[in-house]
């Protein structure tokens, strides 16, 4: 028998704070049946010590085509090294779970990947790798659950010591699980002397996400606090009919802080504005004051890293403020743990049942349906359950963090310095018990009028897509339907832009919709750049093509277009065209990566087999980009 195992470390790498929830999870379920555990974010461990480890759980989630998480790339470039031998990981046992979409191409690649590479370097598996998704009909948690068992078994196997009362035992008097992470300090500000208005209204917006930010539970150590820039609306019109059934934005913005230097086929992160009735709403639910002045930390200071523990801030900040600007109220659902919380504090013995069985196995299905089927928000839950009067401590702890959105920029530099211009298709849905949903940056943006908008200031970052400037001389196939076209339209833009200073090469943009007469987005644009002589034109060797779905009895999408230009398109990758896509994530990459090696193998006489190993050399050549969402 093996001697004490010591601490079961978990390790997640999360986009959306999925994978930190089954992190947690897990680590709660190991110390219920008294094992010893510590959960840690890959960017808050060395990687190089990961080989001094007995025990290693890895939590993983997969984003965009088959990506880390923005956490995990320094990690996963470590494991990456050519130094590390077969025999590096000797003597570490591992499990990996990874959490995708099945919906997706590439699911659960992340996970998949670090299984194999941990496996190669010559780590002990201690079960098969769990793959959670989310088209299950109870989310990820549908894999996860039997998993759990699973690994419990197996530990119990190799180390008894790990469960000492057995893999299934799991205590029964647990109360709270764990005391909550942040501690609340509330402050007297006539002490401090605290002046609130010393500062400019922009410089004091710009403190106060600051502040609120490096004080959220929520951020990882990737997130920048400050904003890039604060943005003002100067455009806001649409580019699809009222009637057909979408609502298609092109909005407009100028820099009212310093420029930021962009470049096509960057992305715009965007920090909504939520709904200020909401907000109150829910600072009257829980009982807060929001003319508080408070400071957030974590409990454990002396676990995190130094730069953590730096970008703590010390300042106070108005407890509606921080609510505002960093807790999703009114937008997000809950997670599952929040009901398990909620319990212990309902007062009223029905409400304290019905949340335990949510929180329980039984009732995992029940809650999906109830919660994120419904994408019931924080403050539709807690309304649900009015005996509940849960700690603000809780509260920070586990409501879900207001997350900036991400959107492909659709302008040049070039031909609009001093601006920035987005593309986007307003989110709506009905859930299935007809509740009518909507986006909360989308409708927020929209909503916005130019005009009456002049002191809102829009906080903003600029991040590198997936789609790279291409050079002026490199031949480029675009394919882009629908909202897609965002980034080439200021890829286009550009294009013109340069080939006014000397020759471009060819480009072709394939593009889709619905209807030519109700949602062909930038139809002018396109037409204009695709004649004369412009940088789409046939006579430079590109072209224009349109895809309209409904306007006849059979469907036609971008992938039958490009089936068309057959011939075309294979003569441009025989000369070296990248070949860039945008789009929705579910559908858009795999159906035209299936055109593209069926174009291919037809053109070149080659197997499909052989076709396909080409687009997977000009994906890693840089040749072939994805930029798609959900």
């Amino acid at each position: 028998m093996e001697s004490n195992p010591g601490k079961l470390l978990i390790m997640y790498a999360t986009q959306t704070g999925n994978a930190m929830d089954a992190a947690e999870r897990i680590g709660r379920e190991a110390e219920r049946r008294g094992c010893p555990v510590a959960v840690r974010s890959v960017d808050e461990y060395d990687a190089s010590s990961l080989r001094q480890e007995d025990y290693v759980i890895f939590v993983i989630s997969t984003t965009g085509q088959g990506d880390v998480p923005d956490s995990m790339k320094a990690f996963w470039r470590f494991l990456l090294r050519r130094d590390l031998g077969s025999n590096w990981f000797e003597g570490v046992r591992y499990a990996v779970f990874g959490l995708g979409d099945s919906a997706y191409q590439k699911y659960n690649f992340a996970a998949k990947r670090l299984d194999k590479r941990i496996s190669d370097l010559g780590a002990t598996a201690i079960i098969e790798k769990g793959l959670g998704d989310d088209q299950h009909p109870s989310g990820y948690e549908g894999a996860l659950d039997p998993w759990m068992l699973s690994l419990w078994g197996m530990l119990y196997q190799i180390n008894p010591k790990f469960f000492p009362k057995g893999p299934d035992f799991s205590n029964p008097d647990a109360k709270l699980i764990d005391q909550p992470k942040f501690q609340i300090t509330y402050h007297n500000i006539e002490e401090r002397n605290y002046q609130s208005s010393t500062f400019s209204d922009l410089k004091g917006l710009e403190l106060q996400i600051e502040r609120a930010r490096s004080m959220s539970g929520g951020k990882s150590l990737q997130d920048k606090n400050k904003p890039d820039c604060f943005l003002r609306m100067i455009r806001n019109y649409p580019l699809t009919k009222p009637s057909c059934g979408k609502d298609v934005r092109h909005f407009e913005f100028e820099f009212v802080s310093s420029a930021v230097q962009y470049e096509v086929g960057d992305v715009l992160n965007v920090l909504p504005t939520q709904n200020p009735e909401a907000v109150d709403a829910f600072i009257q639910r829980c009982d807060l004051d929001p003319e508080e002045f408070i400071t957030v930390h974590p409990k454990e200071m002396e676990n995190r890293p130094l730069k953590a523990r730096m970008e703590t801030s010390e300042m106070p900040i108005k407890l509606r403020t921080f609510v505002e600007l960093t807790m999703d109220v009114a937008s997000a659902p809950p997670r599952r743990y929040f009901f398990e919380v909620m319990s212990f504090f309902a007062t009223a013995e029905h409400e304290r049942e019905r949340l335990q069985y949510f929180a329980s196995p039984e009732g995992r299905d029940d809650l999906y349906k109830y919660n994120q089927k419904e994408q019931r928000t924080v403050l539709e839950v807690l309304e649900d359950f009015p005996s509940v009067k849960m700690p603000f401590e809780w509260l920070v702890q586990l409501v879900p963090p207001l997350k900036a959105r991400d959107y492909s920029i659709s302008s040049s530099p070039s031909a609009h310095p001093h601006e920035v211009h987005l593309t986007v298709g307003l989110v709506s849905w009905t859930t299935p018990y007809k509740r009518k949903r909507k986006g909360l940056c989308s409708s927020w943006l929209a909503s916005l009028d130019p005009e009456q908008s002049m002191g809102i200031y829009i906080p903003a970052w600029f991040r590198k897509g997936l789609l790279p400037p291409p050079a002026p001389t490199l031949p480029l196939i675009l394919i882009g339907p629908g909202t897609g076209c965002a980034p080439f339209h200021g890829l286009v833009e550009e294009r013109a832009i340069q080939s006014m200073a000397g020759p471009t090469a060819s480009v072709m943009f394939f593009f889709g919709c619905w209807n030519k007469e109700n949602d062909f987005l930038y139809k002018d644009f396109w037409l204009s750049h695709s004649q004369n002589g412009g940088v789409l034109s046939e006579t430079k060797g590109g072209g224009f093509y349109v895809a309209f779905s409904r306007d006849q009895p059979q469907k036609v999408y971008v992938q039958h277009k490009m089936r068309e230009q057959s011939k075309k398109i294979w003569n441009l990758i025989r000369e070296g065209a990248a070949i860039y896509v945008a789009g929705s994530a579910t559908k858009i990459p795999a159906d035209v990566m299936s055109a593209f090696e069926e174009i291919i193998s037809t053109e070149s006489g080659a197997p499909k087999d052989i076709a396909t190993r080409l687009i997977r050399s000009l994906e890693k050549t840089g040749k072939y980009h994805v930029e798609a969402w959900s």
